[in-house]
């Protein structure tokens, strides 16, 4: 199971959320380039950017901090937030992303991720963000009666590399992910499943790793604040 430390970006710093309230944001390094260095130095092989103003805003916010992580580090990263027309998926995959998210336009728009997964085969990722099992759109601000497994179903012929599973209750809360939800969306979808929200321990990454299902898991405010050791937890999720 492959392990995404998280870089989330707010107004060109790294910050964590708890819930997905911008509200309650925590700042953990001002130079995300920095925290990205970090991550790859101690062994990560993928990097998982958000870029929260973009999500709100529905175009890209924060390019200048996520071109200088792809400049400063050399393992592969995707990338969700404000990512909503052909034109951004091409700009961002051009300046060395290695896969974009689509959340948002998943739902309003799914002809876009079906272009686009046809357009750039392995570099297209849905992310679904889910209250309670319906799907929340727009930063999370705007809640759906879309299904989880649904919504992810409706994307198995297209083609598309992953699916992110987020569970908006357990984000940034360090209460633990949602094992038993993101391990039923896996066996449901022939899609790869990666797991966000709620990762605190390293305890919770054998558990998602031992279901058999989950393809990756993506932790944050876990690693910024020193609950999970990220070379331990690489090493630990190798074996």
């Amino acid at each position: 199971m492959i392990l995404y430390p998280a870089i989330d970006l707010k107004d060109g710093q790294a910050v964590r959320l708890v819930h997905g309230d911008m509200k309650s944001s925590t700042v953990f390094n001002d130079d995300p380039a920095a925290q990205a260095r970090s991550f790859v130095e101690a062994g990560c092989q993928w990097l998982h950017l958000v870029d929260l103003n973009g999500a709100f805003a529905g175009t890209p916010v924060n390019a200048a901090p996520v071109e200088a992580i792809l400049k400063a580090c050399k393992v592969p990263a995707q990338l969700g937030g404000g990512i909503r027309d052909m034109a951004t998926i091409d700009s961002w995959l051009d300046k060395g992303l290695a896969r974009v998210i689509l959340g948002t336009v998943a739902v309003e728009n799914p002809d876009l991720v079906r272009e686009a997964a046809r357009a750039f085969p392995g570099k297209v990722a849905v992310g679904i963000d889910a209250r309670e099992g319906r799907v929340a759109t727009k930063g999370w601000a705007n809640e759906t009666d879309v299904l989880v497994t649904d919504l992810a179903k409706s994307f198995e012929d297209a083609g598309v590399a992953a699916i992110i599973y987020t569970d908006i209750m357990r984000d940034g809360a360090m209460g633990g992910p949602n094992i038993e939800a993101t391990a039923a969306l896996a066996r449901a979808v022939r899609i790869p499943v990666i797991a966000s929200g709620g990762v605190s321990s390293l305890d919770d990454l054998i558990a998602l790793r031992d279901t058999g299902v989950i393809e990756g898991a993506i932790s944050g405010r876990a690693l910024y604040d020193g609950a999970i050791d990220l070379a331990t937890a690489l090493s630990t999720l190798s074996r």
